[in-house]
């Protein structure tokens, strides 16, 4: 390698100094602006419900907030409710589903609600969780939920109670729950449908990818419910009473949801008029803003931005060698809490349902071998005087790692029992001794809508 002189890096640094003037003279171009997100949409509540006309549920509330503290209210859709009876005309399916659509934007303008969003599920009548997200496309609709949360930016989510309840207990009602919930725990993830936050090339050309949104987490969840014995579901969240009187109306919010309700008139009776009296019970289900869970739902939250707030996630329960639980929705239920941080709701929720139109019952069982050797289970069942098909005692065989979805299937009985709700027991054994046991309660109510 060549050898350089003291002389001849001085002239070198000489030489270079004398260009350094007018590189540091050139213009200095400045960059555009980032467009701010579309603040036409930004909201300050965001409602996640199936149907047209779920948005009654919590009608108290969502009036109040929209009209007289002037909170932005926007309402998501699971589904344009394609499917049940019309009580106005013979429109059915599709076109009775843009009629619902279209009655949907008109009651919710009564609260001063305008920006509106509907999915692409189908209304699909049963009580079961697991068909109704099945039917919706899970994965698409929350792919469709997590993007509107990214849109909108709201503070607080609400959305129905994810639970098999006594009462209409409809499964898209719980879907949307599902699907709600899971936004609310991954829309501030930006490695969650990442082409949903990545920018676009040229924001003001045409065949772009990226949708340029932001990750976002709320503050607040709640839940409503339709249960029709909601006297549990109080001191978990705020209460909202329609005897009210609004401030900027000057009437009750009875008043103002018998407007709302009647122009919903393909699905109900103009002449109906119990739910628009009744008080709305919220259910706090997270709070990542410190406030009491009693208080109203906007105590403790400012427009602050907060740091994404990741779920617990689901860990694999440690069961005895051999045990017994409810399946199906209840079993998923189970895991489903513990994977979004919803213990609370396992503390006040217990399995319960109410028979569905023909008074036929389904009853999922799962009998789980956790050991390493085959086992001769027996099905106990222990059900009130008069349920059918009798109480027999079933043999299951189950190998080693395994579980058995027993499929239970009765009818109540035809009399009218004294109590308005039954417990049915099962219980299982293991070489004779006890291995575990579950309870269901029955209320003895009609339900439209079946399991």
């Amino acid at each position: 390698m060549k050898a350089y002189t003291g002389a001849a890096l001085l002239a070198c640094s000489l030489l270079c100094g004398s260009f350094q003037p007018q590189l540091q003279g050139q213009a200095v171009q400045t960059a555009p602006p980032i467009p701010k997100p579309d603040d036409r949409y930004k909201a300050d509540i965001l409602l996640v419900v199936a149907h047209p006309d779920d948005d009654t549920g919590v009608s108290n509330y969502i009036t109040r907030a929209s009209l007289d503290q002037h909170k932005r209210v926007a309402v998501v859709f699971t589904t344009k409710g394609n499917s049940g009876g019309n009580a106005l005309g013979m429109e059915h399916a599709k076109a009775m589903a843009d009629e619902r659509e279209m009655e949907a934007r008109h009651s919710l303008a009564v609260s001063g609600i305008s920006n509106i969003w509907f999915l692409h599920g189908s209304d699909t009548p049963t009580q079961d969780v697991l068909h109704s997200l099945e039917t919706l496309g899970h994965g698409e609709a929350l792919d469709e939920v997590v993007r509107i949360i990214r849109l909108t930016r709201p503070e607080v989510i609400i959305t129905w109670m994810p639970g098999y309840v006594a009462g209409e207990n409809h499964g898209d009602h719980q879907a949307a729950s599902v699907v709600a919930n899971e936004a609310f725990d991954i829309a501030g993830d930006p490695a969650v449908f990442p082409e949903q936050v990545n920018a676009p090339r040229r924001n003001q050309g045409i065949s772009n990818y990226g949708e340029g949104l932001h990750p976002w987490q709320a503050k607040k969840l709640y839940f409503f419910s339709d249960a029709s014995h909601q006297d549990f579901l109080e001191h978990h969240g705020p209460k909202y009473l329609a005897s009210d009187i609004s401030s900027s109306k000057g009437v009750s919010f009875a008043a103002l949801n018998k407007i709302a309700w009647d122009l919903y008139a393909t699905q109900i009776d103009p002449q109906e008029d119990y739910y628009v009296h009744m008080p709305d019970y919220l259910i706090l289900a997270k709070s990542l803003v410190k406030s009491p869970v009693e208080a109203d739902v906007w105590d403790g939250i400012d427009h602050t931005p907060i740091p994404y707030a990741p779920p617990p996630c689901y860990q694999p329960v440690q069961r005895p060698p051999v045990s017994l639980e409810l399946g199906g929705p209840w079993a998923f239920y189970q895991q489903f809490y513990v994977a979004h941080g919803l213990t609370s709701v396992m503390s006040f929720l217990k399995p319960q349902t109410a028979l569905s139109a023909d008074h036929g019952l389904w009853v999922p069982l799962l009998l789980h071998n956790d050991s390493d050797q085959p086992r001769d289970l027996i099905l106990h069942a222990a059900l009130p005087e008069g349920w059918t098909p009798p109480a027999k005692d079933i043999l299951y065989h189950l190998d080693p790692r395994s579980t058995y979805p027993a499929q239970i299937f009765l009818t109540a009985p035809t009399t009218k029992p004294d109590a308005p709700s039954q417990q049915l027991r099962w219980s299982i054994t293991d070489g004779g001794k006890a291995a575990g046991e579950v309870a269901l309660t029955v209320y003895m109510e009609f339900n439209g809508v079946p399991q």
